[in-house]
């Protein structure tokens, strides 16, 4: 809750408690842990949760609002595993950026999307990472493969879910919630440990932009009108 709903969020010192914090970890140092920052461990527990649930090396698995924060490192770190990755974006123009990132495939969201009327789809993928929520979710639980998962942890188009149970009795999938902000601790420490290596400075620099402070109010506009890609770095 670090600058929501608690103060400080922008301060260079800050006294909270103890449990809240994880060690960064020595390799890189403070500016690449702000830079991963919330969305690079959210996309890491993402990866995580859909591992303890049996997802295989090797695997296709579908990231949307790839070119956000999170999908932005998803993709980095499913391509650093082995996957094969299906990056899913609204701006076309994003695709030479998504593959640079290491996906295979990417794919405008209405190539995604289906009708609410057909309760499955094709499989296609036995993991899906999704930051949108609403009918982009319903979408690829209708064509996850027999046993796969789905990792939800946005709903940038929304927090209802249009979807049967077809999915969950027929192909036996499973739907995964992801909250970066009250995981476990034991969970934040893994996902920090292994981060260096799947998130390394070379790719996150690939999509990191920095600003200063006083930019800060500036960029708040593109942002929300999803003209910003990867993380943004501020330097306090």
């Amino acid at each position: 809750g670090m600058g929501e709903t608690q103060w400080g969020g922008y301060a260079e010192y800050a006294r909270v408690q103890s449990a809240w914090l994880v060690r960064a970890p020595d390799a890189y140092g403070m500016r690449w842990s702000m830079a991963v920052g919330t969305a690079g461990l959210t996309a890491m527990l993402c990866v995580m949760a859909m591992e303890r649930n049996g997802l295989r090396p090797g695997s296709a698995v579908v990231v949307t609002g790839a070119s956000g924060g999170v999908g932005s490192a998803a993709c980095v770190i499913l391509s650093k595993l082995g996957h094969r990755v299906t990056a899913v974006t609204g701006r076309a123009s994003e695709e030479p950026y998504l593959r640079s990132l290491g996906a295979h495939e990417v794919l405008p969201r209405e190539a995604v999307l289906v009708q609410p009327e057909r309760s499955l789809m094709a499989e296609r993928w036995a993991g899906a990472i999704d930051t949108v929520g609403g009918a982009m979710l319903a979408s690829l639980l209708r064509s996850i493969t027999q046993g796969g998962s789905v990792a939800a942890c946005g709903m940038a188009a929304g927090g209802t879910l249009p979807a049967t149970v077809y999915p969950f009795i027929l192909r036996a999938i499973a739907l995964l919630g992801v909250s970066s902000s009250n995981a476990p601790i034991a969970l934040r420490r893994e996902a920090w440990q292994r981060l260096p290596t799947l998130l390394p400075v070379d790719a996150l620099a690939a999509m990191t932009t920095t600003i200063a402070l006083d930019q800060v109010l500036a960029m708040a506009p593109r942002i929300l009108a999803g003209q910003v890609r990867g993380r943004t770095l501020v330097t306090v």
